[in-house]
């Protein structure tokens, strides 16, 4: 089922606020649905900032709910630096998200001085005919964030996702101020890293922003019970006995303070 032709609209009964969720399992996802999450933005390896996730992830979640999913279109670990390869491979992975019937997408590309790259934005907002349109965290990277808001309202993104230069959005609640005047009502500045339900409380008593992204994470322990002691498969310093998944209840406190 396809909610692309929809427009994004809070559910029933509650706030215009918007309550995103960043999963990348299909038990995140429901979690995250279960606990009042109004949209998805969806990755595949979430512990390393996210990639563009499978097209059997996306069709597992759309086969079990209807909430909005936009996916992150990233096609591997590091910068926002990318090569032609890159984009082709972002270019066709939006294309076949579109025709799957994803509602967004998520991207970002930078040129090597911190400004974005519009000739390749433009590529991949032209595979995205119809879709919302989210610039990711790389926008955090750039060099002047006004200048990149410009650039981003004048492309046609409808949302910057944003810590406000810094890694953790509290602290960059000055910017956020300053980036959701500038916008206006050109395009929505949502709030991202570090978002709880207790930040969501600060953002929304030194803030006016009404858009929040978070993941809402919690360390579930594996479940194997022989774990070989000579041998680790991820990167020094992951644990992969240690697994991230959703927590309903943290999505449910968050939707709280919004409603």
């Amino acid at each position: 089922m396809s909610l692309s032709s929809s427009k994004l609209q809070p559910a029933a009964g509650r706030s215009d606020y918007i309550l995103e969720c960043c999963t990348d399992s299909t038990a995140s996802a429901l979690a995250a649905h279960r606990g009042g999450a109004d949209r998805l933005e969806l990755c595949s390896n979430l512990i390393i900032g996210g990639t563009t996730p499978t097209l059997s992830l996306f069709e597992s979640i759309r086969e079990q709910c209807d909430i909005r999913i936009h996916i992150l279109i990233r096609p591997r670990f590091g910068d926002f630096l990318y090569s032609e390869d890159e984009i082709r491979i972002m270019e066709k992975d939006i294309a076949r998200f579109r025709k799957a019937g994803a509602d967004g997408v998520v991207i970002g590309a930078l040129n090597p001085d911190g400004t974005l790259n519009p000739e390749a934005l433009k590529r991949l907002i032209g595979q995205a005919e119809g879709m919302h349109l989210t610039l990711h965290r790389a926008f955090d990277m750039c060099k002047d964030a006004e200048e990149a808001l410009e650039t981003a309202c004048t492309l046609g993104f409808d949302t910057i996702l944003t810590s406000g230069q810094k890694n953790c959005c509290t602290d960059g609640i000055p910017l956020l101020n300053e980036l959701q005047t500038q916008a206006a009502d050109r395009l929505t500045i949502m709030a991202g890293a570090g978002v709880n339900a207790s930040v969501i409380e600060r953002l929304l008593t030194e803030t006016s922003l009404h858009a929040f992204h978070m993941s809402g994470k919690k360390v579930i322990n594996s479940a194997m019970t022989y774990r070989n002691p000579s041998v680790s498969m991820g990167l020094p310093g992951f644990d992969e006995y240690s697994l991230w998944q959703t927590d309903e209840e943290a999505i449910r406190t968050a939707r709280k303070v919004l409603s």
